[in-house]
């Protein structure tokens, strides 16, 4: 026998809501993370200068049937007395794996700190591998295969992973149009916005700061919360997350 849901009004709904009290800087620390991890330099130093923020917490309280779930998200105890002259270093970097300046960017993160890629052999691997595709993308054979023999041979006789990788990117070198051959994605630039991403995030790791943004981690908790609530509950919902506004099921 199927059991009815419990139905929500949106009077109810919204009293609920608004007997949840966050703070302030509550707030203000959640975008200030999410500013310095994505590497809004100016919006970041604005936002610091005007809000003041101090540390970074945040929680989010939603009714769930009758109980209250409270989800924390403790940044480590990171203090928004931020170097910002970093994230312009780090942005610096990014921006130079994904236009394919690859050894510039590699220059880069040795001035940043040598032990990001001393210490993370798989990052540097990467980081060579789209060298080669650079060199591949821009039509240079002889030039792509002594890189490959010299550079990335030698690491893939010590690890299997990274000799697959290289085997699948000289690949692309028996290939006449790039279009027809199995790994063609290699030369997308979505392989070069990955790379970057690993490097991005590289970086705030020794910078003992968070890989990724806390915002959309929590957008996501906030559809899986929406969705077991579901199952129990007929409310109203946030169905767009750009706007935040609630919705009737009727709607």
């Amino acid at each position: 026998m199927a059991t009815s849901k419990k139905v929500i009004t949106r009077e109810e709904w919204e009293k609920k809501l608004n007997a949840v009290k966050l703070r302030k800087e509550d707030m203000n620390t959640l975008v200030m993370n999410f500013l310095v991890t994505e590497g809004f330099v100016e919006a970041a130093d604005k936002f610091q200068r005007e809000s003041g923020t101090k540390r970074i917490l945040f929680f989010l309280l939603c009714d769930f049937h009758l109980c209250l779930v409270k989800v924390s998200f403790f940044l480590n105890g990171e203090t928004a007395e931020i170097d910002l002259a970093t994230i312009t270093d780090r942005m610096a970097v990014k921006k130079a794996v994904q236009n394919g300046n690859v050894e510039d960017a590699i220059e880069k993160v040795n001035d940043l700190n040598p032990e990001i890629l001393d210490t993370n052999p798989e990052l540097f691997f990467h980081l060579q591998q789209q060298r080669l595709i650079e060199l591949i993308r821009q039509g240079k054979t002889d030039e792509a295969l002594e890189f490959a023999q010299e550079e990335l041979a030698p690491r893939g006789e010590e690890n299997q992973a990274f000799l697959q990788e290289l085997e699948k990117t000289v690949a692309l070198l028996v290939f006449e149009d790039a279009s027809n051959c199995p790994v063609k994605d290699l030369l997308d630039v979505s392989h070069r916005l990955k790379t970057a991403s690993e490097v991005n995030a590289a970086i705030l790791t020794s910078q003992s700061h968070e890989k990724d943004p806390k915002l959309p981690s929590l957008l996501k908790m906030l559809i899986w919360a929406q969705n077991q609530l579901d199952e129990k509950a007929v409310y109203p919902h946030i169905n767009d997350l750009s706007t935040g506004l609630l919705q009737d099921p009727s709607e």
